[in-house]
Formats: C-alpha cells, structure tokens, sequence
C-alpha cells in the first residue's frame, strides 16, 4: 500500500541518524542516501511548521544503561568512538527540533517521545533511518500501539542486512501503517499542508 493521507498534525521522526550508525555499511540504500532522503524530509516538515525529532541512541560510559538481556548476539564491551552517538551535522542546528535519547531499539521506550508528541497534538508519525529491521521497526511497532498513524519513508531507511530490510517492509510494515517513497510523502505533504 502506498500512503494515502497525512494527518493535520504529523511529526517528522528519524531513527539513529547519528555519527557512528551512518558509518557502517548498509544495503539496500547507502547510509548517505538515507541522509541526504532524511534531510529532505526534516526540512519540509519545518517548513510546513510540523514538528522533526531526532532521536538517537547513546549509553553511559560503564554501559550501565544498556539492555542487560541475555541474547545470542552480545554487544557487551563494545568501545565507542567519540562523537560516535552526535547527531549527523545534515540534520543538526534547527533549534525546533524535538531530541530523544534512547537506550533501546524502540525510541518510545524510557522516553518522553510520547509525552512530546501528545502535547503537540500529534497523531501520525512518519518513520525514516537505520536500522530499518531494528531501530525503526521497533518505533513502529511501539507507535502503532500507542495508536498512532505510522508512515514508513521506505526509501529513506535501511539496514546492515538486505534480507531484514526487505523483511520488514514487506512483512512486517503493511501490518503497521502505511509505506511511501520520500518523492511520495513530499508529494502528499505538498498537497495536505498547503
């Protein structure tokens, strides 16, 4: 399905846009391509004066706050470049941005993404970023729960694994919301926001 509407009152929402993410290989759209698609989404957002959050992920120095579970791919002992969790300079500098720091792969949990939208009466979010199967499934899912209209900038995502992009937005997406090219929701946000 391609999107069809955007709410009066929807938030522009990018997932992990940051230094150190952006600098690993992804398929099947290359991180600067991602960028580039994002930037192009988060200005017309502003433009339209609809709210863009940026959220990112970043744990403490001991790795205290980061997920304790048992899993059978560890993270644990990880060493982190400087600057690695800072938010990339093509979407940095617009004092209307709404940031969230996340310690999760959802940007809804241990956070006041949700208090933020709701003050704002939003009620549609538009999804873009990296890891399309991770961080951005993630919010999606938690988004659609918490009932919102959840748009998928498909073109404007990807992953370290073709496969689990290819996943989610053919699998696992059309169960959430609804997916659009970024030509498709500029498109459509042109035409609802005059």
């Amino acid at each position: 399905m391609s999107v069809t509407t955007l709410d009066p009152r929807t938030a522009f929402v990018a997932i992990d846009l940051q230094n150190g993410i952006v600098a690993m290989p992804t398929q099947p759209h290359s991180a600067a391509d991602v960028v580039s698609r994002t930037a192009e989404l988060a200005a017309a957002f502003r433009d339209h004066g609809l709210p863009v959050v940026l959220v990112r992920v970043s744990f403490s120095p001991d790795g205290a706050d980061a997920v304790p579970g048992r899993t059978e791919r560890q993270a644990r002992g990880l060493a982190f470049p400087d600057d690695w969790d800072v938010v990339v300079d093509e979407l940095s500098g617009h004092p209307g941005d709404i940031h969230v720091t996340k310690h999760n792969w959802s940007a809804f949990h241990g956070t006041d993404l949700d208090t933020q939208l709701r003050r704002r009466g939003i009620t549609q979010i538009v999804l873009a970023g990296i890891a399309t199967s991770i961080g951005v499934e993630s919010t999606a899912r938690d988004a659609y729960a918490h009932g919102y209209h959840v748009t998928l900038a498909t073109d404007a995502m990807t992953d370290s694994d073709p496969a689990a992009h290819t996943g989610s937005v053919e699998r696992i997406f059309p169960r959430l919301g609804e997916s659009g090219t970024t030509a498709e929701i500029l498109e459509l946000l042109a035409k609802t926001h005059a």
